[in-house]
């Protein structure tokens, strides 16, 4: 058990015998008139069954029960008909996620990444991928020359089919450091 105040953002706890992933934290301490109210905690919450998404408020000193979730490394092998395949890197098990599962993290999956899979007894319950991926840039327009003033930025589109802003000066066949976490253009990628 901790104190909400305790819990951040990836943090994950427990109440009525279902997980939740804390998808955002922020401490809030409001006053009313001058009399100071106890700090609160306001989080937005995923539910790692249902996949549902909702905020609460708690008192920062609150008692939760914080858990720690299994984590499996497991290959991620081919999807087909929203289904994504799995196998774990050390028992060779398949397991199958839904593109609701995975949410954001189909974005950025490539055939015979390794990523970890969130367990939460022996259910999988979501995934953590790594916080940058490397990715080619399948179309995106041509940039004008000379227009480089400010942070100008164009679409492009990656090879998993993810489009994103970029600089003007990314060209097709690119390849380019996302951030996992943001969806956003980090930097142009060594080959």
């Amino acid at each position: 058990m901790k104190q909400a105040m305790e819990l951040r953002q990836g943090s994950t706890y427990r109440k009525d015998n279902v997980p939740y992933l804390i998808v955002k934290a922020d401490r809030h301490q409001s006053t009313s008139g001058k009399k100071a109210r106890a700090a609160e905690m306001k989080f937005k919450i995923k539910d790692l069954i249902s996949g549902k998404v909702q905020e609460i408020t708690v008192l920062s000193t609150e008692m939760m029960d914080d858990i720690i979730l299994d984590r499996n490394q497991m290959q991620f092998l081919y999807a087909m008909d929203e289904e994504y395949f799995f196998m774990d890197q050390e028992t060779f098990d398949q397991i199958t996620l839904s593109k609701d599962d995975l949410g954001d993290a189909v974005d950025f999956l490539v055939e015979e990444m390794v990523i970890q899979v969130l367990m939460y007894e022996g259910t999988p319950v979501g995934v953590e991928l790594p916080n940058t991926v490397i990715r080619e840039v399948t179309y995106t327009e041509p940039g004008l020359k000379g227009d480089t003033i400010g942070k100008a930025t164009k679409p492009a589109t990656v090879s998993t089919g993810y489009t994103l802003q970029v600089p003007l000066f990314i060209k097709i066949g690119d390849k380019i450091k996302i951030d996992t976490r943001t969806g956003e253009y980090m930097e142009r990628a060594n080959d």
